[in-house]
């Protein structure tokens, strides 16, 4: 009988299988959903719906660099073990190479990676491994030089922080010494115009009541303001930030000096902003011991 897309959608949904192996199942039970699932069972290809309710938190960060464009992109797992696994670093050094292709992070689940889809090749990793994995991020960077940075590399090319920064001007060097300097220092935008206007008025606000507490009048109180904005800014924009290679430069006045511009910079951290359930591992065997 024929297989209809809607069916394989709602196969692949209730088992987690992958696009190929949902199909190939109700072919094999001539459209039968629930034999279908007994099937995929039997080929340990349903796994992966069991795993998908689990944090991952933990993976890698992967940079690829090809002439003028950079990317970076994470994929998390439930354990740092299995970022250490020879089998799931493969998959994303491919992922990451396959991510120079797209713009974006839905279209990299949907783009082809050796006949599959990456969302399938993910979902069939997580049958074969055991663990929920998950695409969460990429970033892409363009620029006349590009350059990335691993901070403590698991494997080449990737780790627990990657960076990019797009120069205008060739200095790969420099490039890469602004690299490790955000990777360090993790500011929020390149300069005060790419911060968010919500977030620098938040921050004004809560320094206006610090200031408050003073006791001290509303127009000692507005001189004050200016000074702790100015010096919130030179904290989180890179090109305020001292510069950790020579902390007597701003990295506007080192870049200044080694005759290039900054165009732009990512750094993905593994992890970062994903709220981790801490479990309490015998109260976990406890649970499980009694059924």
């Amino acid at each position: 009988m024929a297989i209809t897309a809607s069916q394989v959608k709602d196969l692949r949904e209730k088992t987690g299988a992958g696009m190929m192996d949902a199909k190939k199942a109700l072919v094999e039970t001539d459209g039968d959903m629930d034999a279908a699932v007994d099937w995929l069972r039997t080929k340990g290809l349903a796994k992966a719906a069991k795993k998908s309710g689990r944090t991952a938190a933990e993976g890698l960060v992967a940079v690829a660099v090809e002439g003028g464009t950079g990317v970076a992109v994470e994929v998390n797992s439930e354990t740092d073990f299995v970022a250490k696994n020879a089998e799931f670093q493969t998959m994303v050094k491919d992922i990451a190479q396959t991510a120079l292709t797209v713009d974006d992070v839905e279209a990299l689940a949907a783009a082809d990676l050796g006949g599959k889809s990456v969302a399938d090749t993910l979902t069939d990793k997580i049958a074969t491994i055991g663990e929920n994995m998950t695409l969460r991020r990429m970033a892409k960077v363009e620029g006349q030089t590009v350059v990335s940075y691993i901070h403590n590399a698991t494997a080449p090319e990737m780790g627990k922080i990657g960076v990019l920064v797009a120069l205008s001007g060739d200095d790969a060097a420099f490039g890469r010494q602004v690299a490790m300097h955000v990777a360090a220092a993790n500011p929020a935008s390149l300069s005060e115009a790419d911060l968010d206007p919500a977030v620098v008025e938040k921050e004004r606000q809560v320094q206006i009541e610090i200031a408050r507490e003073s006791g001290k009048p509303e127009a000692v109180i507005e001189k004050m303001i200016d000074g702790r904005m100015k010096k919130w800014l030179s904290e989180v924009t890179l090109m305020g930030q001292a510069f950790v290679v020579n902390p007597d430069l701003t990295v506007a006045k080192a870049a200044e000096e080694a005759g290039v511009e900054i165009t732009a910079f990512v750094r993905l951290e593994v992890g970062e902003g994903i709220e981790k359930v801490e479990e309490d591992f015998a109260a976990e065997v406890a649970k499980a011991a009694q059924g």
